[in-house]
């Protein structure tokens, strides 16, 4: 069967009932799914094989006082089995594509230079690496 590539809306929560292994970092809280799928600034692309999430890639898209729309991807999650087979760069450019679709100028993420795979696969979807590298910090708001 044919892997589906498809954007899901807030009537689609069912679908994320059935997600291969190894997809998201955790189990899907149907509360959070509610949550994210009803809120029209986070986006999530997923891939669909037999009734099956098999991958997926997430986005928040938004706007500042002093600039236009921009998409930050959040995570890109595939089915180890499903390595390998360009679900990565299907789903993040269907990402790209909602991005295009809202306005957003531009689209960024975030990895580290030792994940090899995450490199390559933003530079295959047409993603620049940035010249001056950033240093993120993290902050625990609730322990």
């Amino acid at each position: 069967m044919a892997i589906e590539i498809r954007i899901l809306n807030q009537d689609d929560r069912s679908v994320l009932d059935h997600v291969a292994p190894g997809v998201f970092d955790h189990a899907v809280e149907p509360r959070l799914a509610n949550e994210f799928l009803s809120d029209p600034r986070h986006h999530i692309v997923v891939a669909i094989e037999d009734g099956v999430v098999v991958g997926f890639a997430s986005g928040v898209h938004y706007v500042h006082p002093d600039k236009t729309a921009e998409l930050f991807i959040n995570e890109v999650g595939i089915a180890p089995t499903h390595h390998r087979q360009g679900l990565g760069k299907a789903v993040v450019t269907s990402l790209l594509e909602v991005g295009r679709r809202l306005g957003c100028r531009e689209a960024w993420v975030l990895t580290d230079h030792d994940n090899t795979a995450a490199m390559a696969l933003y530079a295959s979807a047409g993603g620049e690496e940035a010249v001056d590298p950033s240093i993120m910090f993290t902050f625990r708001l609730n322990r």
